[in-house]
């Protein structure tokens, strides 16, 4: 019996062993997995891209994003050694395509260009079919852009004191065009609010629509970016009234800022490279850094900043902490402008 016992003894003992070595094992498990998970995404990291990368713009062919994505486009596929296909998936105020892009696999392989409404849009729509930050990859703050007001040629204005007491002369007669929920259409709305005019607003379903109309005279206002509209400025087929900066840019030097006329005036927008949630922080960094060196090489930075837009290629954490302040300002603006919610 006592043999027996401690027979028994013996048994309890090994089995106590027998626990700690499981447990042992099972959290040597846990980091051999956790090692195997890291050297997957980095050897995934280092064949990326595997294939042809589609960059979502967000809006008709014509505006100030689609331009920026095709003139940035050659010198992607020579950074990433693929192909970058432009796809324009417009309407929803930006909303369809970024929804597009959040359903996406986060492979990398699938970005959208966000400009300002993805900050607005929260508060102007009730309905949004995304959240504007968790369902998001944020990789790079492309850039800041100015807006201009600009106006078609027949319309008997210099500035915007002119127009301003042209506007007043001619109550719901002066017809704007500007994208649904951008930082144009809100820019519109302001000046209608603080100058107290009656002017249409029209909601198109992209910026370059909206600029289409006004050059052929369908329309007689609008604010659009730099980007878009400077070719036609020069041309003499749009004249430029002001700009909607808090200053006068270098892009347009004789053209004054709108603050000038009504105290505190400002907007102004910005693009950004976004992916859908659950991208490998090391593919996040890699696409930064193809778009960064893009954005820098001269002569690119140049002739942005020679169509208002300021090149940043902000890192991943610093978009992340710049998102959800721009939605709070942006939240702000749109009740302060008067827009109500769609």
């Amino acid at each position: 019996m006592k043999r027996q016992g401690k027979h028994n003894k013996n048994v309890m003992i090994f089995g106590k062993n027998s626990g700690m070595n499981k447990t042992t094992l099972d959290v040597g498990r846990a980091i051999t997995a956790a090692l195997l998970l890291i050297m997957s995404a980095v050897a995934f990291a280092q064949t990326f891209p595997s294939r042809p990368i589609r960059l979502v713009v967000p809006a008709a062919p014509g505006g100030g994003t689609d331009i920026l994505a095709r003139l940035l486009s050659p010198e992607l596929t020579k950074q990433f050694g693929q192909q970058i296909v432009i796809e324009n998936r417009a309407g929803g105020a930006t909303m369809i395509g970024t929804e597009f892009v959040a359903r996406s696999a986060p492979d990398g392989h699938t970005m959208v260009i966000s400009t300002t409404p993805h900050a607005i849009n929260p508060t102007l729509y009730r309905k949004v079919p995304f959240d504007p930050v968790k369902d998001f990859t944020m990789i790079s703050q492309l850039g800041l852009t100015t807006t201009v007001l600009v106006v078609h040629p027949s319309l008997p204005v210099n500035n915007v004191k002119e127009f301003i007491a042209l506007a007043k002369a001619r109550p719901g007669q002066l017809t704007a065009g500007t994208a649904a929920g951008n930082s144009a259409y809100l820019a519109v709305e302001m000046l209608k609010s603080m100058a107290k005019l009656d002017a249409v607003n029209i909601p198109y379903k992209g910026a370059g629509q909206a600029l289409t109309d006004l050059v052929a005279g369908h329309i007689q206002f609008q604010v659009n970016t730099l980007l878009a509209a400077k070719p036609f400025i020069e041309r003499g087929r749009l004249r430029a009234i002001g700009v909607c900066s808090a200053n006068r840019t270098n892009a347009l030097p004789n053209v004054q800022a709108i603050g000038e006329t009504l105290k505190g005036f400002e907007t102004s927008g910005w693009y950004a490279l976004l992916g859908p949630a659950g991208i490998p922080r090391e593919i996040t960094l890699r696409i930064h850094d193809g778009f960064a060196k893009s954005l820098r090489i001269p002569e690119i930075t140049k002739r942005l900043a020679d169509q208002g837009v300021e090149v940043t290629a902000g890192t991943p954490d610093e978009l992340n902490r710049i998102m959800p302040l721009e939605i709070k300002k942006w939240g702000e603006v749109v009740k302060s402008s008067g827009a109500m919610p769609g």
